[in-house]
């Protein structure tokens, strides 16, 4: 069967009309012209099959990010796989040639580019998805634990980039648009290094010329309000609603508030809750922690104490007398932790961890000690033989061998006690 038409593709050539009609068959028609099947190499008679893995072939050997100098000729080869993969538009084709295929029949071309017949074919509908969004904008918002506990309202002044008014996101005068000399329309650079001895290295970079988009406005007519950019900045103020209950880490969306980009829609703004230490609370969940400082008569007599609160309310909380308190232990009030977020009627709770201090040495006169002996749980008796050795118990000073192992595992208690609650809390009902 004959094949009609040079391999002018290659190089990179238009094919508008050729010189003349080419004589091949398919299905027991005519068709005018045969270059898109010559740049596929395959026939006229070819099914979608045989096409598809024709382009496959071609596809992966000419993408650019393999064959950076090869961007014209991936450029045919899906413009080709474009028309063949479709029936109407092959039915076109055949019938009309290139020409009726660019006069816009109903078998007219509807990608964008290259790359998204690539990514639909090879399954790269994530690229595609990409290339018609713009980057999200991501932003810290510091606030306190009574931000999040009450809830509030703060404004964050933002810059962005908007589509230049004065030239509509063209970047110059209308038609003054061109492919990038620097990067022949790839929007990459290559750059070939030597590293040694017949060693070379080859390196792409985005091209600064155009920022990787592959045209550019000639800077005789680009536009004095973005210098061709398509884009200027612009200072956006913004409100953050921080709703009661809300994390440290939690996102607030503002969609499609990020930069704008001609032919791209507007990512979005993602503000980041970021919550600053609290000098009293702390939190865990839904529940709030807090550290309370007694004294011996406290936890062995009872107490009151109060509690302000974080939306600046006072509780009271009472330890009754002969309750005894010990040093760790863990209380609770219900309902008086964290808000619960978007349920802001429901609370955890309120929890304690008692620190008991002790008095200081030598705070009571010996002869008072037998009053307070009588009072307290009686001591335990040590009937001391002969045979036992009695030695001097000293305070635990630096040098003193094993030292550090001691410190180590005091300081690992202490840890333990700073960490707040593990297990076991008691809660009271305010």
């Amino acid at each position: 069967m004959a094949r009609g038409g040079s391999q002018s593709w290659s190089s990179g050539e238009s094919h508008g009309q050729p010189e003349k009609q080419v004589a091949a068959e398919r299905g027991g028609k005519m068709v005018k012209e045969t270059q898109y099947y010559d740049i596929l190499g395959v026939k006229p008679s070819a099914s979608p099959e045989e096409i598809k893995k024709a382009y496959r072939k071609l596809a992966l050997k000419y993408h650019p990010d393999k064959n950076p100098d090869e961007g014209e000729k991936f450029k045919l080869i899906s413009q080709a796989y474009e028309v063949l993969s479709d029936p109407k538009k092959r039915d076109v084709y055949d019938q009309g040639g290139e020409q009726a295929i660019k006069e816009g029949g109903p078998g007219s071309p509807s990608f964008s580019s290259p790359m998204d017949i690539f990514d639909m074919f090879f399954g790269g509908g994530g690229r595609m998805a990409r290339e018609r969004r713009g980057k999200n904008v991501v932003h810290q918002l510091s606030v306190t634990l009574e931000d999040l506990y009450n809830g509030t309202t703060k404004k964050l002044a933002l810059q962005r980039n908007v589509i230049c008014a004065k030239c509509e996101g063209v970047g110059g005068k209308k038609g003054s648009v061109e492919k990038c000399p620097l990067c022949k329309g790839r929007g990459l650079q290559v750059h070939i290094q030597q590293i040694g001895p017949g060693v070379v290295q080859q390196a792409q970079t985005l091209c600064l010329e155009c920022q990787g988009r592959g045209e550019r406005v000639s800077p005789k007519d680009r536009c004095e309000g973005c210098g061709g950019a398509r884009v200027t900045r612009e200072k956006k103020l913004i409100e953050v609603h921080v709703e009661r209950g809300m994390k440290d880490g939690q996102k607030i969306l503002f969609h499609g508030e990020g930069d704008q980009e001609p032919e791209l829609e507007p990512g979005d703004v993602i503000i980041v809750l970021d919550q600053k230490d609290h000098s009293v609370f702390q939190r865990r969940g839904h529940d709030l922690i807090m550290k309370m400082r007694i004294q011996l008569s406290e936890a062995l007599c009872g107490f009151k104490r109060t509690i302000k609160t974080l939306d600046d309310r006072t509780l009271v909380i009472t330890a009754q007398p002969g309750e005894v308190v010990r040093h760790g232990d863990l209380k609770c009030v219900r309902e008086e932790g964290m808000p619960v977020h978007r349920a802001p009627l429901e609370k955890g709770s309120l929890v304690l961890q008692f620190l008991v201090v002790f008095p200081e040495q030598h705070w009571l006169p010996l002869d008072k000690l037998p009053q307070l002996e009588a009072l307290l749980p009686p001591r335990q008796h040590v009937r001391v033989a002969d045979d036992m050795d009695q030695v001097e118990l000293r305070e635990f000073s630096a040098g003193e061998r094993g030292e550090r192992g001691w410190r180590q595992r005091r300081e690992s208690r202490e840890d333990d006690e700073e960490d707040g609650p593990r297990a076991g809390v008691q809660c009271h009902t305010a």
